[in-house]
């Protein structure tokens, strides 16, 4: 392709790409409002109503690289589907987390998953592992995300610019959004996610329903699929064991609710009502988005520019249907869904860093939590910011986040109990998120997909089974003083009495 020729293809790509992130700082704008404290500013003064709640959620569940490594997942056979059983199934603990979860933080002024975990168990202790589990589990999606961001500024400069000046640009774009991450907070975010959710989710599935029924290579061609892509692993043949499709779901079931980015988001809520309608309208956008661009993969994954590199595929399916004009709308779709979702991402491991990890010593002023969770925020893009570089050519890069979900499930033991339940105490926590994540670490090591030997279970769910057994081995042998049981049961009647109001403006 000669230059006179990509030229005018720049200006569409980056154009289309450049009024999209002026949009975007128009609504942040137009939006603003000064965060009174940091309460405040981390969960976004808890008035928002279903729809934020629920575009809120799907921005920080789905993200940019669920266009690129899951995209090439689904190009390889059907198991790219498992995602939508284990998100739409998992969702649901939102929903029955609801009540507790949020008349707990609205009562003790929680900002973040693992103020909750110490809140309950009674610990600093606990909240700090749990706060060091979570950020360590978000960083492999940080990374794709990046990744992501790069991939597109790759293909809209039409493959001129090298890796690493792709790279600087997508750190350069996220950078850029921390500005308002840091100024504006949570409220920022929630305003933006409505935005960039309609982009990305909502004009993602029109456009895969558009091509999948009019394009030259859409749904006629789920017809002609090879046999072997039907097959899911552990059928006969596979060399998965009959275990890993289990483990697969399992963690992402269990998983769903153990994520800080998408815990917080029960925070925000206007109340417990808000909350439960949300994650309905949740249910909907996640699964439904990601079937149908799973089937749009599917059904393109015979094309040789698919086939050739198919964590490009989505691009490369889009250019090669509607040329520079419908791979510009492509890279915006990805843009907004890379965006919403690390910068949730940093935004959640600044905010626990500040709150959660940095008070070990001393309380702060709210100034100093603010000043602390953005130095959080720079540290954490620049050392995902190399991972990315050094990862960028992964030929597996699902597997970043499959592992990634190893760890995070860790913390579902303490979190699903201390809900739920009224057993346990902070010695079974402490030593049930250690024994879990040190299992699943040195489990990952040597089996980073899964276990041959367990029938292709993965490490998180044998870290999990020690985990619990940790868990219910303390509640057992450490007995609970009247005091403690005391606490633990005023705070179950607190949560499960009349729901609470919250005393502010609700924005629906």
């Amino acid at each position: 392709m000669n230059i006179s020729a990509v030229e005018p293809h720049y200006f569409i790509t980056f154009g289309m790409m450049g009024l999209f992130l002026a949009v975007m700082i128009g609504v942040l704008y137009a939006t603003n409002r000064k965060s009174t404290s940091f309460a405040d500013y981390a969960v976004g003064g808890r008035a928002y109503g279903p729809w934020y709640i629920a575009m809120s959620y799907t921005n920080s569940w789905w993200p940019g690289a669920t266009f690129t490594a899951f995209f090439a997942l689904s190009v390889s056979g059907v198991i790219g589907f498992y995602g939508a059983v284990y998100s739409t199934l998992g969702v649901t603990a939102m929903y029955l987390m609801a009540r507790r979860a949020w008349t707990w933080g609205q009562h003790f002024n929680l900002t973040t998953q693992p103020d909750l975990l110490g809140m309950r168990y009674n610990s600093p202790a606990v909240k700090r592992v749990a706060s060091i589990i979570g950020i360590i589990c978000v960083f492999p999606w940080v990374v794709m995300g990046i990744q992501a961001l790069a991939l597109l500024v790759e293909f809209a400069s039409f493959g001129r610019l090298g890796v690493t000046s792709c790279l600087i640009a997508g750190v350069l774009l996220i950078l850029v959004r921390q500005y308002w991450t840091v100024s504006m907070g949570m409220r920022g975010l929630i305003m933006t996610d409505m935005y960039q959710g309609i982009i990305a989710y909502g004009l993602g599935a029109l456009v895969c329903v558009i091509l999948l029924f009019t394009g030259d290579h859409g749904y006629s061609q789920l017809a002609s699929l090879p046999p072997n892509m039907l097959q899911i692993p552990g059928a006969a043949g596979s060399h998965y064991g009959r275990w890993y499709m289990f483990s697969l779901i399992f963690t992402g079931v269990v998983g769903s609710m153990c994520w800080p980015m998408s815990f917080q988001r029960i925070y925000t809520a206007s109340g417990i009502r808000a909350v439960k309608k949300g994650t309905l309208l949740t249910i909907l956008l996640v699964g439904g988005f990601y079937a149908i661009l799973m089937l749009f993969a599917t059904a393109v994954s015979q094309e040789p520019g698919v086939q050739a590199n198919p964590q490009q595929g989505f691009f490369t399916a889009l250019f090669e249907q509607g040329g520079p004009w419908l791979l510009a709308i492509a890279l915006v779709i990805v843009l907004a869904a890379s965006i919403g979702h690390v910068d949730g991402c940093v935004q959640v491991c600044g905010t626990q860093f500040a709150n959660d990890l940095a008070t070990w010593n001393q309380p702060r002023s709210d100034r100093q939590l603010t000043v602390l969770a953005k130095s959080g925020m720079v540290v954490f893009i620049i050392a995902a910011a190399l991972l990315a570089y050094l990862t960028f050519n992964y030929s597996r890069l699902q597997l970043l986040a499959q592992i990634s979900y190893q760890g995070i499930i860790q913390l579902a033991v303490p979190l699903f109990f201390g809900i739920f339940s009224r057993f346990g105490n902070k010695q079974g926590a402490l030593l049930g998120m250690v024994t879990g994540i040190v299992i699943a670490i040195v489990l990952t090591v040597f089996f980073p997909d899964d276990i041959p030997v367990l029938g292709s279970l993965t490490s998180g769910i044998v870290g999990l089974a020690g985990n619990v057994a940790a868990f219910i081995v303390c509640g057992v042998m450490f007995k609970t003083d009247a005091t403690e049981k005391k606490r633990v049961e005023a705070l179950f009647a607190l949560a499960d009495g009349p729901a609470q109001l919250p005393g502010k403006a609700v924005l629906s």
